[in-house]
């Protein structure tokens, strides 16, 4: 496995961003989501091993803060270690970018994130009841830091 390489993000980059996404998470962000962050200024990256693009994170830094607001995987690179490799990637260049700690939201039932973003230091730090639509009413975000 070659080494992962973050890009930004290009307002041409936006549809295939979505079509990631759509193939690899039950409950995808639209093409329109991505337009809107990448209008709103918001750090579009895309992950890349070698050629093939494997991942993609949406970052909103606001003075020391940096707010992961999207992370995927590519359905056929799932398992292989490179959430925790983007992640880790994510944090140390907010870190240079000045961002002190950051924070994300994750389904209640989204076990496997949880569990990786523990294992490098993201704590629950808030519960922010009834937030995501899921199969059956309203699921809970489980808010989470981490120092960075």
């Amino acid at each position: 496995m070659t080494e992962l390489t973050l890009r930004i993000a290009a307002a041409t980059d936006l549809s295939l961003m979505a079509a990631l996404e759509a193939r690899s998470t039950a409950h995808p962000w639209s093409e329109g989501q991505y337009r809107g962050s990448f209008e709103s200024g918001h750090q579009l990256l895309i992950a890349q091993n070698g050629a093939d693009i494997v991942g993609l994170a949406v970052i909103m830094l606001v003075l020391d803060e940096a707010h992961l607001l999207n992370i995927v995987i590519d359905q056929d690179w799932q398992g292989q270690g490179l959430g925790r490799r983007l992640l880790g990637q994510l944090m140390q260049r907010e870190r240079q970018q000045g961002a002190l700690r950051m924070f994300l939201e994750v389904r209640e039932s989204n076990t496997i994130a949880r569990a990786l973003y523990e294992s490098i230091g993201f704590s629950e730090c808030g519960i922010r009841k009834h937030y995501y639509r899921a199969e059956q009413g309203r699921e809970h975000a489980i808010l989470m830091e981490a120092s960075l």
